[in-house]
């Protein structure tokens, strides 16, 4: 029926996460230096953090692809005996994203146990927060000294360079080409936080949806006021 709407439905698009997707700026840039200095690190752990969205986990893929490496969460980290924690070390690398809920639900020794076999293993392992480790609530004094000693990288806030990009990025992850036009909009009016780009990027793929309209300033702009309707 002419006129009619579209139901957007529920699904979130996969984003891209390679190597070659992974926006480079001054907010990340010693981070994505540290990556390319592996297996050369001075210490069994690297530490990158930052806010939610920011590219850590973008990250973390890329070192996995480039180590060989093996993903845990906390959760597996502190379900395993700790018997068994040296079998994690069979690859070369381990990631750990989002150590400091390791922290945050009591697997301390766990976290302690894999960090020493690491080092003598001579493994490596990036960790992920959203924190620096000097802010984790960590009670053994042997893991709080060991943690603080490795090299510790923030992935700030990004600047209105990196948001034009990463909205080109999370628009072409959704498979939705846009104008110049739409992505300078954008830029200057909305937080520079790698969560409200997201966020928009959302809202109009979903009403672009919803109306079967192109996405254009005028869409881009119902988007923002409906945010702003909502604060």
């Amino acid at each position: 029926m002419a006129g009619s709407r579209q139901l957007p439905l529920p699904f979130e698009p996969q984003p891209s996460l390679g190597a070659a997707d992974f926006l480079v700026a001054d907010s990340n840039r010693e981070a994505m230096a540290w990556l390319e200095r592996w297996p050369g690190w001075p210490a069994p752990a690297v530490i990158v953090y930052g806010p939610s969205g920011c590219g850590k986990s973008h990250l973390g893929r890329m070192f996995l692809a480039r180590t060989g490496g093996l993903p845990v969460t906390p959760t597996e980290l502190g379900h395993q005996p700790p018997a068994a924690l040296p079998s994690l070390l069979a690859a070369a690398a381990i990631l750990i994203d989002n150590a400091d809920r390791a922290i945050e639900a009591g697997y301390e020794a766990p976290l302690l146990h894999l960090y020493n076999a690491a080092r003598e293993e001579g493994r490596t392992m990036l960790l992920t927060a959203q924190t620096p480790p000097a802010r984790w609530q960590i009670r053994l004094a042997d893991l709080r000294s060991r943690l603080n000693s490795c090299p510790t990288v923030a992935i700030g806030a990004p600047d209105q360079a990196l948001i034009a990009a990463l909205l080109v990025k999370l628009f072409a992850d959704r498979q939705l080409a846009v104008d110049e036009a739409v992505i300078g909009f954008l830029v200057n009016r909305i937080e520079r936080s790698f969560a409200a780009a997201r966020d928009i990027v959302a809202r109009i793929d979903a009403a672009s949806l919803s109306a079967r309209r192109r996405v254009t300033v005028p869409l881009a702009a119902e988007a923002l006021n409906q945010v702003a309707g909502q604060e």
